[in-house]
């Protein structure tokens, strides 16, 4: 749901700053490795020792390079399959760096088995819903369905919680509840998304089968 909207907007407001780098000669491959390397430090440096605000300040900043490298493709007018591939990718790659940090937290001085476990959750399910429509379409099949939780919503929950948590350390009091009510709502997400993909990729299935029967008859 967020992916549609709030691509758009972001996508009028960074057209300026894409075109910026453009003229400096910047390639767009260098802004998503550059984008998801920021991402993965800010996470796994900031997020293990419970620096929730400014860990999410960095993180935030590079995360809007995944919407400046497809708007200079665009721009360039070099949209490639190598691209999409290459940001689909690191795409995971900074997602697993997030909730791998917040798990490590919660190993270690969070002192949390629990929910250590449910980042964990959070990491692999969000992993399995985009493989499942990557392999639902990889075998022909439209995958026509978007589920409850999709990449945006887990970034959005999770980066907000875990900003709004970190103001702690400057004095609000409460907020540090937030980040596990936001873990167990991605997590528990991300599960209905799941279920979502699967039986449409079932029924999908079972009605192209259908159709390849009819057409053998």
């Amino acid at each position: 749901m967020l992916n549609k909207y709030a691509r758009a907007f972001f996508t009028r407001v960074l057209t300026p700053f894409a075109a910026l780098l453009i003229r400096l000669g910047v390639s767009p491959d260098a802004v998503t490795l550059v984008g998801t390397g920021g991402v993965v430090a800010g996470a796994l440096i900031f997020y293990p020792q419970g620096e929730f605000f400014w860990g999410t300040v960095v993180i935030t900043l590079f995360v809007f390079s995944d919407l400046i490298d497809g708007n200079m493709a665009r721009q360039l007018g070099r949209s490639s399959r190598w691209g999409a591939f290459l940001d689909s990718t690191l795409d995971r790659v900074a997602d697993s760096a997030i909730f791998g940090g917040l798990a490590l937290w919660y190993a270690g001085r969070g002192d949390s088995l629990a929910l250590c476990a449910i980042a964990i959750f959070c990491l692999a399910s969000g992993q399995v819903v985009s493989y499942t429509k990557a392999r639902g379409e990889a075998i022909g099949l439209p995958v026509d369905v978007n589920g409850l939780v999709e990449r945006a919503e887990r970034l959005v929950i999770s980066l907000v919680a875990c900003g709004l948590s970190g103001l702690h350390e400057f004095g609000v009091p409460g907020v540090e509840v937030l980040l596990p009510i936001a873990l167990w709502v991605v997590a528990v997400g991300s599960a209905v998304t799941l279920g979502q993909r699967v039986v449409t990729v079932r029924r999908e299935s079972a009605e192209a089968d259908t159709i390849a029967q009819g057409g053998n008859g």
